[in-house]
């Protein structure tokens, strides 16, 4: 890609923000976060530098795995407000300058989705062929050993047509057959609804299920399965279950719709090694625009370890895939719990630095932390299924907490937060760090405003330098422009001294504020858990 600016689009200079709807502003006294509260909060999002917002799912569902069970894909569930109120919310975004991303369940409906009440009434209904119905082998079993990713067999016994229907996730999530035309054509008509209303996209949940092995093989044993620590979906390698060739054809067809509707994009959530997930970029860009880059979150905190996927990620990009990167999301442990509150910051200036779309989850501005759940108030269906793991994924999903006012702000006194709120939320909230200097709130907004206001930092060239147990360090330059990053991955000093003709420069934002505004050259040092921004003398 040329570095002409006009040829960048919003969705490769900006920042996106996820917000998990039900934690992030309840307008109406009920303990849930709802629409008419997120569109109190865009001031805040603004004021932040934030792009484009996420909402992960809004449509009517039973709830089963709280929205990702979907019984209606044109509609909003009452928990969440009306169609007037996304119409209302979506009209603000737009009139500041914001963009606004659904979420996207295409891989399965909810049990109670009108297509699978029809598919399961009969054999013979027009729907049938819609789902993944099969006999039981002649012992009665199901048709073959694929897993739920919630624990137990992925088939679902059916009384009424005695066969077995397919579900990567619950029993109450049974998922489509793609290889329906039907299908297809159903799941485009959904995107055009929303693309005729104005939305600017979707992040496609779980896009490499959506197709599974025509003939229903065995998926092969994991030899690395670690028992009573690993999931028990981790037993099989889902050779047959996911990541199927013909999965591209699909990301091509809802790639063709969205390229009629002007500058919107998809993004694809994709947990694939690189060299398989940089496929669903497409042939010739045809792809999805930016399949998620969950590198920063599966792998482990280690400076090499990450210098090198950023090598071997950059590396693999087809010649117009545009990089994304992403430190947490509402299915993994937040940051700040991952690696530490100090070292958190580190990971900010890592997410905001390198080249490509990085995606913010709400709460991690404020370093918010995975938040204890008691027994009796579990929620999610993975920690559910799975008590003995804790694989709940309900302590990164806990209220944004927005002041110090009982319940933090989210929701009145008198009204239960659908998830507990921690015990900190009256030091570590919105309100206190906005105007405290040294706040992870204030340090969030200074990365931001930099990365916007600097194209060598949201277009520019990405460069690695130098990295060792402790550290990475790299450059992002544009026109006569050059910043280069250090970041201490570790608890002790470090040191890096340039090769040739040495360094200097200016720091502009630094995890350690003192910092900002002195001059470096050659050997540059840094404390534990500190990174720098240095703008280079030329």
């Amino acid at each position: 890609m040329s570095d002409t600016k006009q040829e960048y689009l919003w969705w490769q200079k900006g920042v996106i923000y996820q917000i998990y709807p039900r934690s992030y502003q309840d307008s109406n006294s009920d303990g849930v976060g709802d629409l008419r509260g997120i569109l109190q909060r865009l001031d805040y999002l603004e004021w932040l530098g934030i792009e484009a917002i996420w909402v992960s799912p809004i449509y009517p569902s039973p709830m089963a795995d709280f929205g990702y069970d979907i019984a209606d894909y044109t509609g909003i569930h009452q928990l969440f407000g009306t169609m007037e109120d996304f119409d209302e919310l979506l009209a603000e975004v737009h009139r500041r300058g914001m963009k606004l991303i659904l979420d996207l369940v295409p891989n399965h409906t909810s049990d109670q989705h009108p297509w699978f009440l029809e598919s399961k009434s009969s054999r013979d209904n027009p729907k049938r062929d819609w789902y993944i119905w099969n006999d039981a082998n002649e012992d009665g079993t199901p048709p073959n050993n694929w897993l739920s990713v919630f624990g137990g067999s992925g088939w679902e016994w059916d009384d009424t047509t005695q066969q077995y229907y397919y579900h990567a996730f619950l029993k109450e999530q049974p998922d489509l057959n793609w290889r329906n035309p039907e299908v297809q054509q159903a799941m485009m008509n959904v995107m055009r609804f929303w693309l005729d209303k104005g939305v600017d996209g979707f992040r496609v949940d779980v896009m490499w299920h959506m197709i599974k092995d025509k003939q229903l093989r065995d998926n092969p044993k994991n030899l690395d399965y670690a028992p009573n620590v690993d999931v028990t979906y981790n037993e099989l390698i889902p050779a047959y279950s996911t990541d199927q060739p013909e999965i591209h054809d699909i990301v091509r067809m809802m790639r063709a719709l969205t390229d009629e509707y002007d500058k919107r994009v998809i993004i694809g959530e994709i947990y694939l090694p690189i060299h398989r997930l940089v496929t669903y970029y497409g042939q010739n860009g045809n792809g999805a625009h930016l399949p998620f880059n969950f590198q920063l979150i599966t792998m482990s905190w280690d400076p090499q370890r990450i210098a090198t996927a950023i090598d071997e990620y950059e590396g693999a990009l087809p010649p117009d895939g545009w990089p994304n990167w992403v430190l947490g999301n509402h299915d993994n442990p937040r940051i700040a719990s991952r690696i530490g509150i100090d070292q958190a910051r580190v990971a900010a200036m890592l997410l905001l630095t390198l080249r490509g779309t990085p995606t913010l989850y709400y709460g991690d501005e404020l370093g918010m932390r995975d938040v204890p759940i008691p027994p009796d108030k579990v929620k999610d269906p993975q920690g559910l299924n799975m008590p003995d793991l804790n694989v709940s994924r309900d302590p990164a999903r806990t209220p944004m907490q927005w002041d110090d006012s009982p319940n933090a702000g989210f929701t009145v006194e008198d009204a239960e937060p659908w998830l507990p709120l921690p015990g900190n939320y009256k030091r570590i909230n919105v309100m206190n760090q906005r105007e405290a200097k040294l706040s992870m709130l204030t340090y969030y907004r200074k990365l931001v405003q930099l990365r916007q206001q600097e194209p060598a930092l949201h277009i520019g060239n990405f460069k690695p330098i130098h990295s060792d147990k402790q550290m990475i360090v790299y450059t992002r330059e544009y026109e006569n422009k050059c910043f280069l990053v250090m970041l201490n991955l570790s608890h002790r000093p470090c040191y890096y001294t340039p090769k040739g003709e040495g360094l200097r420069g200016k720091v502009i934002i630094a995890t350690e504020p003192e910092r900002e505004g002195t001059y470096l050259e050659n050997t540059l040092s840094l404390g534990g858990d500190e990174g720098i921004i240095m703008l280079i003398d030329k």
